[in-house]
C-alpha cells in the first residue's frame, strides 16, 4: 500500500507548516486528487487516520478533491473533459492528445488552529 508512504510524506509537510506558523493544530487538509494520480481514496484515507496519531494533525479532517481528467487534441486543438483511461478528443475522437489534468497529487490547502 503505497499510500500509507504518500500520507508519510504529505504529514511531514503538513507538520512543516504548522511548525512554520507556530499552530496548535491542523483543523483540515485539502488534497486535489486525479484519476489517474495512481491513488486509491480510501486507502489514503484509512492510511491518514493511522499516520496522524500522536501528531499535531490527529484531530485534522482530510478533504479529497477530484480532479478531472483533461487533454488537449493535437489535430483540432481542442481541450476536453475525459473519462480516465479513454483519452480522445471530444470534438473528433482523435487518440493523439496530450494530458492536462487527472493525473496529479496536490496538497490545495492546510487549515490551522493558531494560538492568539
Amino acid at each position: 500500500m503505497h499510500e500509507l508512504s504518500l500520507c508519510d510524506d504529505l504529514l511531514s509537510q503538513v507538520v512543516a507548516i504548522a511548525a512554520q506558523h507556530n499552530a496548535q493544530s491542523v483543523e483540515s487538509i485539502t488534497l486535489q486528487i486525479g484519476a489517474l494520480a495512481g491513488v486509491e481514496p480510501a486507502l489514503l484515507e484509512t492510511a491518514f487516520a493511522l499516520i496522524r496519531v500522536g501528531t499535531v494533525a490527529e484531530q485534522a479532517e482530510l478533504i479529497m478533491q477530484t480532479v478531472p481528467v483533461t487533454v488537449l487534441c493535437q489535430l483540432c486543438g481542442t481541450q476536453s473533459e475525459v473519462v480516465a483511461n479513454l483519452l480522445l478528443c471530444n470534438a473528433c475522437q482523435s487518440h493523439e492528445t496530450s494530458l492536462l489534468s487527472g493525473d496529479q497529487l496536490i496538497l490545495a490547502s492546510v487549515a490551522l488552529n493558531c494560538a492568539d
